[in-house]
């Protein structure tokens, strides 16, 4: 009786739903048409786990928040969550961490289950494969030791679902602007909801996620009255522009540490150094000549090959600028294996080792992705008892990055490093830590240091820092690397 009463409670407190009384009306078929198509009222239960010889008790919480048409109040889509908050403290000055992926159509399992929950995928001793067990095990490296997490999930991604029939609704929210727009008024109601408008607020963020999280502040401050402390962002996107190669010759040198980690086989950034000073300086001359000049070619060549390990003649015919496909498929061509993009220390079998040009999935993104979506299915069945039924878990929705706008410049120019200056300018508050995998050639590192090098000091040069540490585009798939994500991010918010 009293979980059920404190699942009708937090339903009204999100409009969720409207408890049937003897005395009331009788519904509204519009309104019963409404929650049919929608998500089921919030889930509430409690559990307890040890950090560090410490038991800890929480709550969590499963639901979704119903979005409306600002003139109409027609519902638009209901966007779901998952939070974990700790009891026996004060909430108005416990932190509250928002956790978003990226794709975009990625949905939080991703740094939910993978690095931040209370529980998480047991990852197996060797390479990953899609059949692997979707097994839950306790997370020692959880940040609900210093946090409370609101995991959610955009419209289309995850249990997240777009009600109204309008394209236009679709179209809004698959876009770069109307997407931080609605999930700034997700953000808003979940703290209002909670009584936690004035706990210190951070946004953690991958990949696009990162990119998001940044387009985030300005709708949250002009149009939510909501202020952010700081940003925890994960191999983000931060500019288009340096990730897709071609235009930008920046790119190439960009990508060369990432690549050169994986040929050495290193994470820490200390042994990057040489191909750090290289790719910064004689390699962007070099590339500035262009590729008329044979001498300076083969200058380039000798020194890409020495720096990725890959044949000097085949750097020679790619003009000494290797893109992350190619390193992918030429690292282990001799042996019929592809690196991952995600994790070039990660290899697969070549499904077409003797054609001139090969497509294969990716050894990391498209293995983790079928574990990962049935562990959050039993997470929200078995621990969370969120009623969601038989409806799928969208681990990643291709259909939404297909139909993605990312504004009028297309996505070869969609870029936050503007939002990010505008935003430390105006909040001195405002802290900023990235984080990324030395062997992602998705979001390589070299690429945001470059960018973030160019944001003034803003007066604490601090305020920004840059975090590089093993693994790929997820660094949080091994335990060194989530230990690394949860020391970081608890810096950030303790202050320490």
């Amino acid at each position: 009786m009293a979980r059920f009463i404190s699942i009708v409670l937090a339903a009204l407190a999100l409009g969720a739903c409207d408890p049937a009384h003897a005395d009331a009306p009788a519904p509204n078929p519009k309104s019963v048409e409404e929650q049919a198509r929608g998500l089921p009222a919030e889930a509430v239960t409690s559990h307890t786990i040890s950090l560090q010889g410490e038991k800890i008790a929480f709550t969590a919480r499963a639901g979704a928040i119903r979005l409306r048409d600002a003139k109409s109040d027609a519902p638009q889509a209901d966007v779901a969550y998952i939070s974990y908050e700790r009891t026996g403290v004060d909430a108005s000055t416990r932190p509250v961490v928002f956790v978003f992926n990226g794709g975009p159509g990625a949905a939080s399992a991703w740094l939910g289950l993978g690095a931040l929950s209370p529980w998480r995928l047991r990852l197996p001793q060797t390479a990953p494969f899609p059949s692997a067990p979707p097994i839950l095990v306790d997370n020692a490296e959880t940040w609900l030791g210093f946090a409370d997490l609101a995991l959610i999930d955009p419209p289309g991604a995850g249990y997240s679902k777009i009600i109204s029939d309008s394209t236009d609704v679709e179209k809004h929210f698959f876009s770069a602007d109307g997407d931080a727009e609605a999930l700034a008024v997700v953000m808003r109601k979940w703290l209002v909801a909670r009584g936690r408008l004035a706990s210190p607020k951070y946004i953690v963020g991958e990949s696009y996620g990162g990119f998001r999280a940044v387009k985030l502040l300005a709708p949250l401050r002009d149009r939510e009255n909501i202020g952010v402390d700081g940003l925890f962002l994960v191999s983000p996107a931060l500019d288009f522009s340096w990730l897709g190669g071609g235009r930008n010759l920046l790119s190439y040198a960009a990508l060369l540490p990432s690549m050169t980690a994986a040929a050495r086989g290193v994470s820490a950034r200390k042994d990057l150094a040489d191909v750090e000073s290289y790719a910064s300086g004689d390699y962007v001359v070099d590339l500035l000549k262009g590729a008329k000049d044979a001498q300076t070619l083969a200058r380039m060549s000798e020194s890409v090959a020495r720096f990725t390990a890959l044949d000097r003649q085949i750097v020679a015919r790619l003009g000494a600028r290797i893109d992350g496909r190619s390193f992918s498929r030429e690292r282990g061509r001799s042996q019929q294996r592809v690196a991952s993009a995600y994790d070039a220390n990660v290899e697969g079998y070549d499904p077409d080792p003797f054609a001139r040009a090969s497509e294969w999935a990716d050894p990391v993104l498209e293995t983790w992705r079928v574990p990962l979506g049935a562990a959050m299915t039993r997470l929200v069945q078995e621990k969370l008892a969120w009623p969601i039924g038989d409806a799928r878990y969208f681990i990643l929705n291709d259909r939404i990055a297909h139909r993605w706008d990312y504004g009028s410049g297309g996505r070869a120019n969609a870029e936050v490093m503007s939002d990010l200056r505008d935003s430390l300018a105006l909040d001195a508050r405002l802290r900023v830590v990235v984080v990324h995998g030395a062997a992602d050639l998705v979001t390589p590192y070299f690429a945001t240091k470059l960018m973030l090098d160019q944001l003034p000091a803003y007066g604490d040069p601090e305020r920004v820092r840059l975090v590089v540490t093993g693994g790929g585009h997820m660094p949080y798939l091994y335990d060194a690397g989530r230990e690394s994500l949860r020391d970081a991010a608890r810096k950030l918010i303790e202050g320490r």
